[in-house]
């Protein structure tokens, strides 16, 4: 068995209009397909999935830092700070990083789910964790 790649993410949500609306704003997704209870986008060549569950709770996604992040250039770093700031998302605290850990805005959707927009690469926390957390053992 190989693992081709990465297929869609789905995120469960209690109220589908209220999700897309969100999606659209936030991310710039294009809405390519919507039925009675789920949406499918178009999120820069990645399959987003929205599936309206009535019975799921917000606190089961605010338990852990399960998240997912997607990289932006560090030139728009603030804008979209900015852009979430104006759209009232719910911005979260964050951890605290080195400089050298590259920019993260840590936000949820409206259900809870966690994301993070970065500007650092894999190279870039591998260089960070190299140079400073000499515990650390590289394979």
């Amino acid at each position: 068995m190989t693992i081709k790649g990465l297929n869609h993410f789905l995120f469960s949500v209690t109220d589908l209009e209220h999700s897309i609306k969100f999606y659209q704003r936030v991310f710039d997704a294009k809405l390519l397909v919507k039925g009675r209870s789920t949406a499918y986008f178009d999120l820069n060549g990645i399959w987003l999935a929205l599936n309206e569950e009535k019975n799921i709770s917000r606190r089961e996604h605010n338990q852990s830092y399960t998240h997912i992040a997607f990289s932006i250039d560090e030139a728009d770093f603030d804008k979209m700070c900015d852009r979430l700031k104006k759209l009232n998302v719910n911005i979260l605290s964050g951890r605290s990083r080195d400089v050298k850990d590259k920019k993260s805005i840590y936000f949820t959707d409206p259900d809870g789910h966690k994301f993070e927009f970065h500007t650092g690469t894999l190279e870039d926390r591998l260089t960070y964790y190299r140079q400073e957390k000499k515990h650390m053992e590289f394979f």
